[in-house]
């Protein structure tokens, strides 16, 4: 049993994914990206693919530092749709003022889960010459985050909140990212502040994970959170080439660009899910890990297919 779960209960209102995980269901999670825009459309559109398929969405929060619609206005609409939000929040662009003051809206709309990030830097964004904030990193925000549930205050005044949010807490790993020896003991500093699930960067070389896995559980990190494995199907040899060389902490196995070259004309992309699935068949057979997060980037429409194929579906019931 997760000593998380030993020693903590999950309140009544606890939303649907700390349910789950708690109930040691396999869980599958994926991403939306909202929209360059206000239109509520779009974003019930791509939810539209997921609903039913998957047990949350996480809303990106200006992903790759680009402006977009606000997480906490897309999860909320997600809440409306009857979809389960996780909403990313970053620290780039919040002191700690704006992320208190966020988390409690975000908790008023009904919103459960939230995932703390730093960001992209803005100079990869359309706004390079803004001003990054970084009052506090992602470790600080799990930690405040924490303090405002748990003991009802605000971390900096000890002031009390008139209604504490109820929150699962969530943080990101990258378990390939220079110095790769040290990640076990970065993340240990994410759960020791507060984190309770965590999703990993997207995994294409699983022997290289799994590795990375036994030294997670050599320190005991899987028995204090749940660890969620994040996928991405590649939809073209051009992207498997583009993230190899562009992304810290990508790692593509060379027999996967093979495949991908191989493929007929125009079937790179069902190479790709393919080969995703096979990657979550093994993810599924890794100890201590408790789910998969799908990175469909802006292909939530084939999210549908990769859960089926991988024999993830029903999803179970709260």
């Amino acid at each position: 049993m997760k000593e998380y779960m030993k020693h903590s209960t999950a309140g009544e209102n606890s939303g649907k994914l700390q349910r789950l995980c708690r109930s040691g269901d396999f869980v599958v999670t994926a991403e939306l990206g909202p929209p360059k825009g206000n239109n509520p459309l779009i974003v019930e559109k791509k939810a539209s693919y997921l609903a039913g398929f998957v047990d949350a969405v996480n809303v990106t929060d200006n992903q790759t530092a680009i402006v977009r619609m606000s997480s906490i206005a897309t999860a909320a609409l997600l809440v409306r749709m009857g979809i389960e939000p996780v909403m990313q929040m970053v620290t780039r662009d919040r002191n700690r003022i704006a992320a208190q003051s966020d988390i409690l809206g975000a908790a008023a709309l009904g919103i459960k889960n939230v995932l703390c990030l730093s960001g992209d830097h803005q100079m990869f964004g359309n706004h390079p010459f803004c001003k990054g904030v970084y009052d506090i990193d992602s470790i600080q925000l799990v930690s405040i985050l924490r303090t405002m549930r748990d003991e009802g205050v605000f971390p900096d005044t000890g002031e009390k909140i008139d209604g504490a949010p109820d929150l699962f807490i969530g943080a990101a790993d990258a378990p390939f990212s220079d110095p790769v020896e040290y990640r076990p003991y970065r993340l240990r500093k994410k759960i020791d502040a507060g984190a309770q699930f965590i999703q990993t960067q997207c995994i294409y070389d699983v022997k290289a994970f799994r590795e990375y896995m036994r030294r997670v559980r050599d320190l005991g990190i899987h028995e204090k959170c749940f660890i969620i494995g994040g996928v991405m199907p590649l939809k073209s040899l051009a992207m498997a080439r583009y993230m190899q060389q562009n992304v810290p902490g990508i790692v593509i196995p060379e027999s996967f660009f093979r495949c991908l070259a191989s493929a007929p004309g125009g079937k790179a992309g069902d190479e790709g899910i393919k080969i995703c699935c096979d990657i979550i068949s093994e993810l599924r057979e890794t100890d201590g890990i408790s789910g998969i997060h799908v990175m469909a980037v802006e292909w939530e429409h084939r999210v549908p297919e990769i859960i089926d194929k991988c024999g993830l579906l029903p999803r179970p019931l709260v």
